[in-house]
């Protein structure tokens, strides 16, 4: 049901974009604190949902189909924020261009691999990809600004999450590569099937 507890988690991830570009969008040094915290705290919601999800045995197909999204969402919201509001060096934004391909290209494998009732499960690699990203995204949302109103100011922030989003990029790139393996080879499998498959 779409009121049980995850996926209400999930669905606070969406939630909170609105606030999340909000407080971005102030340009200030307590605005830049606040759409970390944000950002942050939504992500903590991408484990919990799916946590309490299994154990009180409340999976369902709503919750299956909007955690992706969720996800995607928050994701390129604040991907695009920090492009948008240049946040990111120009080396920065090539990392960010892969991760937002592959979130793109994972969509479109599992749409054609639904239509086969066919899952793509979700790698420890993938899951390690997520927590850099997540991580990153947050730092690079709070940047030196936030980090200097925090007692932070000795740390190159920005350059820590961008590091962090390099370290994203490429476990991005192998997972990616993983997942369209995958859907290629269920795709020859059905083309072999009918009989389109080509001649060697």
């Amino acid at each position: 049901m779409p009121t049980d507890l995850p996926n209400l988690l999930t669905l606070s991830r969406i939630a909170a974009i609105p606030l999340l570009v909000l407080l971005a969008c102030l340009h200030t040094p307590w605005g830049d604190a606040g759409a970390c915290a944000v950002f942050s705290a939504a992500a903590i919601t991408d484990y919990f949902d799916g946590k309490i999800a299994r154990d009180r045995k409340l999976v369902s197909a709503f919750g299956r189909m909007l955690d992706p999204i969720a996800d995607k969402l928050l994701v390129g919201a604040a991907l695009m924020l920090l492009a948008g509001l240049e946040r990111l060096s120009p080396w920065g934004l090539l990392p960010a261009i892969v991760i937002l391909l592959r979130e793109i290209l994972v969509s479109g494998l599992r749409e054609y691999l639904a239509a086969l009732a066919i899952s793509l499960p979700v790698t420890r690699l993938a899951k390690w990809k997520t927590g850099f990203q997540m991580g990153a995204l947050g730092t690079l949302l709070a940047g030196d600004t936030a980090a200097r109103v925090l007692g932070l100011g000795f740390l190159p922030v920005s350059a820590i999450g961008e590091a962090m989003l390099w370290v994203a990029a490429v476990l991005t790139l192998v997972t990616g590569w993983d997942y369209l393996r995958a859907g290629l080879r269920h795709a020859e499998a059905q083309d072999i099937s009918r009989g389109t498959a080509p001649r060697p």
